[in-house]
């Protein structure tokens, strides 16, 4: 597939407004990385792995920080609305723009559609007897009607959003750390502290790198993996916010450097203090890690206010979630990639129909949560990961299509007509190791998908992906053919500017 010249097409009435401010872009990228993964989906890495969970994230923080990097390069230099699509076509080809937008849209509603499997659960710790499928029923009707003020008004939303998570996961880490320096003993009988990372069941690799259980299942380091990378899903919509920021080129590369840090605080650091606190083995699911820390030693208030927390944090997710969605259906239309409807803007700069449509087909998850509620988390979860490691591995093999674009002369905007080491000494903010961290990071990508074999729900994953890219591919054959066949060929699709 070779890069080429996106074409000018009249653009539409009404654009998208740059309304998000630094702040804003700070909070929606750690918002949209701390949700289910971690308050929900982390009590299964941890059956995994146990405390060498830790280094599971520090492992998969760091290959999901070079991919954002990746992204931030592209979106410092042409910074843009539905990033991932844009940037495929414009420097590898349209079949592979339209590919990327339409997975990263599937992946992003798979997402929502996870974390409205489990806000049930959050809602049940409170009140037990109101079914999972009504709340969900509930929160998406709220977000939804969130997203269709404008882009301002989401920003503000998911602010406070984020800052609750931020500054509950900060509170939790302090409380923690309290109940560990007075050694306070647990409704377990283990007294908090450090020292239950090696001292229970088997020490920090209680499974290995790798290993198979009585039962057949693989368990380990490796196999944990799989589930951080799902949490990690949602820091590259940095990219996605590009198109509607106020000075992109200072505050995406300060959100996108802030990743490391968030990574260690409330990935590393939360999850190493609730298992100083609460065994790692007995930590079953049954409700979120963090609720659990302070549900062990007796402190029911404490726990009440994270499980809100944890609620909040579900909902930040998926409200990150409509938002991204529906501006990727509106590059989509811009690209002729989608129906022209959803590039349609209302007088907010909201593209309404990408709403719309994106919570109409969330709204599966509701109908899926009530009759079946085990798949709903699982299996969904499993699938949204696999969308997302193809997400990831397209936004690295553009990366390298668009150096090979700056260096032949057709870089964006200020780095058009430089040529060579000339043009790539002028991109402002670069990708470490750009040489080489693309292979290194698809090569990890790959790996994950192996490991994704050795687990029944996860190997259901991988099939339902080659599967999900055949149809992405066939969908393009169709509608090129159409396009033919409609002798509309003298005016050829192309990128709309901005």
């Amino acid at each position: 597939m070779n890069a080429q010249q996106p074409a000018k097409v009249q653009k539409p009435s009404g654009s998208l407004q740059k309304s998000l401010k630094n702040r804003h872009i700070q909070l929606i990228a750690l918002g949209g990385a701390i949700g289910t993964g971690l308050f929900y989906g982390s009590s299964e890495s941890i059956g995994l792995a146990g405390p060498s969970i830790l280094l599971a994230y520090l492992i998969g923080g760091l290959a999901i920080f070079m991919i954002v990097r990746a992204m931030s390069e592209m979106s410092v230099e042409d910074p843009r609305a539905g990033a991932f699509s844009y940037y495929a076509t414009r420097y590898w080809s349209k079949r592979a723009g339209f590919v990327s937008g339409w997975n990263y849209w599937f992946n992003y509603i798979l997402v929502s559609m996870v974390e409205l499997s489990v806000v049930g659960s959050f809602v049940n710790y409170w009140f037990p007897h109101i079914p999972q499928w009504v709340s969900a029923a509930f929160f998406l009707v709220v977000i939804m009607a969130l997203n269709l003020f404008g882009v301002s008004e989401f920003g503000e939303f998911e602010f406070w959003f984020a800052l609750i998570k931020i500054v509950a996961v900060i509170a939790m880490i302090i409380g923690g750390i309290v109940l560990v320096v007075f050694n306070m003993p647990t409704d377990s009988g283990v007294r908090a502290s450090f020292a239950n990372w090696f001292a229970i069941d088997g020490g920090f690799f209680p499974h290995g790198l790798m290993e198979r259980t009585a039962d057949g299942r693989w368990t380990g380091l490796l196999m944990a993996l799989v589930v951080v990378m799902f949490s990690f899903g949602g820091t590259e919509l940095i990219g996605i916010t590009a198109g509607e920021t106020h000075d992109p080129a200072k505050t995406i590369p300060k959100a996108t450097n802030g990743i490391i840090w968030r990574i260690l605080v409330f990935y590393i650091a939360a999850l190493g203090i609730i298992m100083a606190v609460v065994p790692w083995n007995l930590i079953d699911g049954q409700m979120s890690p963090f609720v659990q820390i302070f549900d062990s030693v007796g402190i029911r208030i404490a726990a009440g206010i994270l499980n809100f927390v944890c609620l909040t944090a579900v909902m930040s997710v998926y409200n990150s979630g409509l938002y991204s969605n529906s501006r990727m259906l509106y590059s989509l239309a811009r690209q002729h990639n989608a129906p022209q409807i959803l590039g349609r803007l209302n007088f907010h700069g909201v593209p309404v129909m990408g709403v719309l449509i994106s919570a109409l087909i969330t709204a599966l998850a509701v109908v899926i949560v009530f009759l079946w509620p085990d798949f709903a988390f699982n299996y969904l979860m499993s699938i949204a990961t696999i969308a997302g490691i193809i997400n990831w591995t397209m936004i690295m093999i553009t990366e390298l299509k668009f150096r090979k674009a700056v260096r032949n002369g057709d870089g964006p905007k200020a780095l058009a007509g430089l040529k060579g080491e000339e043009a790539l000494n002028k991109i402002q903010f670069k990708l470490p190791f750009a040489r080489v961290m693309p292979y290194i990071v698809i090569a990890f990508l790959a790996m994950v998908v192996v490991l994704m074999f050795f687990s029944p729900s996860y190997r259901v994953a991988v099939f339902a992906g080659v599967i999900w890219l055949a149809v992405l591919l066939i969908a393009y054959q169709i509608m090129e053919r159409v396009r033919t066949r409609g002798n509309r060929a003298d005016a050829k699709p192309g990128i709309e500017e901005e």
